[in-house]
């Protein structure tokens, strides 16, 4: 297994900017993500890998103290803290396929310090499965929207609602859909106001963004370090 000590790992970046670094899993070793894993939670208590290949995500997990599966978006998550959540993130999924990439954003906000939500098949084919999460939605401090298709759903959103709207292209769809292309067009094309949009399948982007959003609304102004 590699040592702690050869890994070039970003120690203070949870100082820096409120959220340990991020291990990207795909193309790693097994004993690489191990390892890194394990020397970010050992010093921040928290730690989080994305896209790991999920032949072997469990076994990973298990050898991590503390550290958690999540199948089916190919995530592993440390939570040694068990800190109290705060505020409201709430996370709307047009369809049970856009799941992995919604609960890659669910996973990244919570761990971020957020109250999470998912609103699941809220596609605008039925529009009114959206329309009655009116009240919560609008009380939430953030929203994101993980769509593919054509990705109309951040629009619909958007305009109903006065919080911020983090949309998230999703590679799911037809052949037109180009594999998110479509989508990810569609949403930076919105004539909604209020939409910001991270690249197709970023479900950790959008969740770092909107735990920041919350954290602000929550604190009142901007963090200080953590």
């Amino acid at each position: 297994m590699m040592q702690h000590d050869n890994l070039d790992l970003d120690h203070d970046r949870q100082q820096r900017c409120g959220f340990p670094e991020v291990v990207y899993g795909a193309g790693k070793t097994p004993e690489e993500i191990v390892s890194a894993l394990t020397s970010i939670a050992d010093r921040a208590n928290i730690a989080l890998a994305t896209r790991v290949d999920d032949q072997v995500g469990a076994d990973i997990a298990s050898q991590i103290d503390g550290a958690q599966w999540h199948h089916r978006c190919r995530c592993i998550s440390i939570d040694r803290e068990n800190r109290q959540r705060q505020g409201q993130v709430t996370i709307i999924c047009a369809g049970s396929s856009d799941l992995p990439v919604a609960q890659e954003a669910r996973l990244t906000a919570d761990l971020a310090g957020a109250c999470t939500e998912v609103i699941p098949d809220a596609g605008v084919a039925g529009i009114h499965r959206i329309l009655a999460h009116d009240k919560n939605l609008r009380s939430s401090n953030a929203l994101i929207v993980v769509a593919g298709m054509e990705g109309a759903l951040p629009s619909v959103v958007a305009g109903r609602v006065a919080v911020p709207v983090i949309a998230v292209p999703t590679s799911i769809g037809y052949g037109a859909a180009f594999g998110g292309i479509t989508a990810l067009l569609g949403m930076l094309c919105s004539c909604s106001a209020g939409i910001s949009v991270v690249n197709i399948d970023n479900g950790f982007g959008a969740g770092i963004i909107a735990a920041r959003i919350n954290r602000l609304a929550c604190e009142g102004g901007p963090a200080s370090g953590r």
